[in-house]
């Protein structure tokens, strides 16, 4: 796969910033005031996609890369994307375009001479997803929150307080109000309720891939450290890690992760005994997305 980018570069050092590749594979260039100011340069650039399970071996390569789980060509964990922090650039991110961080006072005193106020919207290695790629029949309520490199099909939403990293996101539609970390998938149907965590591959450097199912759902305020099936469910506040001991239906006391993946499984604090507790979802009905809520039409 061969893509056309256009490329922000510092002026200053050369060091490149960022590089956009528009679906049509066209040679479009994008508008900034910093590079019209001086302080950024521009170009195209033809990138071709390495074996996807071998690192990148540019930044060039590796924002193709973003790209294309962005535009959900390819799913989270089928790209190699070792090595991607200290490929890609700390960059200031504003409202001029992208900057050095060490040069956002040269900006603000530039931008101010042609009366324009500048904007800083974060200091990161990844942009916002939608300043590059705009996925159909997604909503998300804050950009801020989901990086390029995200994953998401149409009919998910994301809201304020959801939080979707690169190298993650949904495979089906789905509600995500919690923060889905690298690596994670969350399958069609499912809901991350607010406040709650699924823990990724970065997570203190586990390697460990979690996921949730189908029709599963992530209770508010609650995590999970192992995968889940299909129509699962944790209840609210509940954080079950790897290691967590839980009594099976049957009164066994196991580690979580013998459970892990398994579907129609509900887990629960005792209320008596504190214990947690993995018994059969069969009959709870925590009532599956609300359709009218995810039309995206």
């Amino acid at each position: 796969m061969i893509r056309w980018g256009h490329r922000f570069i510092d002026a200053g050092t050369g060091v490149t910033l960022d590089t956009w590749f528009p679906r049509t594979n066209e040679q479009k260039r994008r508008g900034a005031l910093a590079e019209k100011l001086g302080l950024i340069q521009s170009d195209f650039v033809e990138i071709e996609l390495g074996q996807p399970d071998e690192p990148a071996n540019s930044i060039e390569e590796a924002y193709l890369r973003l790209h294309l789980l962005s535009e959900c060509v390819h799913r989270p964990n089928t790209l190699n994307l070792d090595g991607l922090f200290d490929l890609l650039t700390n960059v200031a991110w504003t409202s001029a375009g992208p900057v050095l961080p060490e040069r956002v006072d040269d900006l603000r005193d530039a931008v101010a001479g042609v009366d324009q106020q500048l904007t800083v919207f974060s200091m990161d290695k990844f942009p916002r997803m939608i300043d590059y790629v705009v996925p159909p029949g997604v909503r998300i309520a804050d950009p801020d929150r989901v990086r390029l490199g995200a994953h998401l099909v149409s009919g998910t939403t994301v809201m304020h307080e959801g939080f979707v990293n690169f190298n993650a996101g949904s495979i089906g539609p789905a509600m995500i109000e919690g923060r889905v970390t690298p690596g994670v998938i969350v399958g069609a149907g499912s809901d991350v309720g607010a406040g709650s965590s699924i823990m990724g591959t970065l997570s203190g450097g586990g390697k460990q891939v979690n996921s949730v199912g189908e029709q599963s759902l992530l209770g508010a305020n609650a995590g999970i450290g192992i995968s889940l099936g299909d129509r699962c469910v944790v209840e609210a506040g509940l954080y079950v890690t790897a290691g967590t001991k839980v009594k099976t239906a049957d009164g066994q006391i196991v580690k979580a992760l013998e459970l892990s993946g398994k579907s129609d499984l509900l887990f629960r604090r005792n209320s008596q005994t504190g214990g947690v507790e993995a018994v059969s979802s069969a009959g709870v009905n925590w009532g599956g997305l609300n359709t009218t809520l995810h039309k995206q039409e």
